[in-house]
């Protein structure tokens, strides 16, 4: 299927706030729901994420069904469609039916049951509900998978079910023990080691990667590139990320190294840091990425700007316009940040509708800092650690913040 990229409402307007997963159009939404629910059957009928390998809504969108009382009639109904339109509806589903919707829950399990595509659908909810929702499928998933062109892959349900493939547990990285008990200085002696392939490289990277940052590694980076390629191996960026600010010194001397892939890389380095000298450039490449509407981008932009703190703050108004206007949500979480780094202030109006957004990072965001003085403030943060809806990552977030909040002085309502 041919991925084309949807036209959107515009940003001010219920449509356009809920195609783009924006916490103001679900508060919006509550207000009005009869207006509303054609637009949030709408949004999971067709796909309106910007980039679907990032974006995320199927949480958003269960909240809406469930908070604006909405049937799942229609979800129901989409289930007969396409692939896509299949995984759209299940995702939603599948949460609902973790808050307590039978309907949904035996929606899914009849479409395991009788469903096209169904082999997605099982593994899905098998991810993600607890094994006594899904055991009992095992008899269908036996009969069905006979014949079936779409093979199951490792894991659950298959292994609970003994249907297993073993070309698929083959194909699996295996990790390699003695390795992995080996401490860092050891992983990095592996790397400085000639006779260390790119392969296992790459695999002691990844063992790094769960240590946290590690200096040892910047002398090291001029070894990590791909054979043959102009690219560092996989995971070296990743790692000089972890390290911040403490690579920026080697990577002078990579720019200007005749290897074009360690001097992009050390450029890239130097750009994620920058000075006060780089400030007139970044402001007139977030007005350019934003008048062309290039939403994949502007990210890096604002992280960078955010390095350079309240100096550059010329770049809250088109940060806080990128934040409104862009339909690729999963970018909000750097332009909330980059202007909490530069005006703490002019972020803290933003944090009360980022608490109803779609994506976990910018929800995680203001959940730390949304004032606590404010009373729905506490009410919405008490709510998502309640919420069997919520991403277990900010319920747990959401848990340790309002522990706080018997600490937090706030003011005695007025009863004058």
């Amino acid at each position: 299927m041919t991925y084309q990229t949807p036209s959107y409402a515009p940003p001010d307007s219920l449509q356009g706030l809920l195609q783009r997963g924006r916490g103001l159009g679900h508060l919006r939404a509550l207000d009005d729901p009869a207006a509303a629910a054609p637009y949030v059957y709408d949004c999971i009928r067709q796909e309106r994420r910007w980039d679907r390998q990032c974006d995320a809504r199927a949480h958003y969108h269960a909240r809406l069904l469930r908070d604006l009382g909405l049937p799942i009639g229609p979800l129901l109904d989409q289930l007969a469609g396409d692939e896509e339109a299949v995984w759209r509806a299940s995702g939603v589903l599948e949460l609902l039916a973790l808050a307590g919707d039978g309907e949904a829950a035996e929606g899914l399990r009849d479409y395991v049951r009788h469903g096209e595509h169904w082999v997605g659908v099982l593994e899905s909810i098998a991810s993600e509900w607890p094994r006594a929702w899904w055991e009992g499928l095992r008899e269908v998933a036996l009969e069905r998978i006979t014949g079936e062109e779409e093979e199951p892959g490792a894991g659950e349900p298959w292994e609970h079910f003994g249907i297993t493939r073993d070309a698929a547990a083959r194909q699996r990285p295996q990790p390699d023990p003695d390795r992995e008990r080996l401490g860092t200085d050891a992983l990095l002696a592996l790397i400085a080691d000639p006779g260390t392939t790119a392969g296992d490289k790459v695999g002691v990277l990844r063992l790094l990667a769960g240590r946290g940052p590690r200096p040892g590694l910047i002398p090291l980076v001029p070894l990590l590139g791909s054979p043959g390629a102009d690219r560092p191996l996989p995971g070296v960026r990743a790692a000089l990320r972890r390290l911040g600010a403490r690579a920026v010194p080697e990577a002078r001397a990579w720019a200007r190294d005749e290897r074009p892939w360690l001097a992009a890389l050390g450029r890239e380095v130097l750009d994620d840091h920058p000075g006060p000298e780089a400030l007139p450039g970044l402001l007139r490449e977030l007005a350019d990425l934003r008048h062309q509407q290039e939403w994949c981008g502007p990210d890096v932009t604002a992280r960078r700007l955010a390095h350079l703190g309240p100096q550059a703050a010329d770049a809250v108004p088109p940060l806080r316009a990128l934040l409104l206007e862009t339909p690729h949500s999963y970018e909000r979480a750097d332009y909330l940040r980059a202007i909490a780094a530069i005006d703490p202030g002019a972020a803290e109006d933003l944090y009360k509708e980022c608490l109803w957004d779609c994506e976990e990072r910018t929800l995680l965001i203001a959940v730390a800092a949304a004032p606590a003085a404010d009373p729905e403030v506490r009410a919405r943060v008490v709510a998502l650690r309640d919420d069997p809806l919520e991403d277990p990552d900010v319920r747990a977030a959401a848990a340790e913040r309002a522990e706080g909040f018997a600490d937090t002085a706030v003011d005695p309502p007025d009863t004058a």
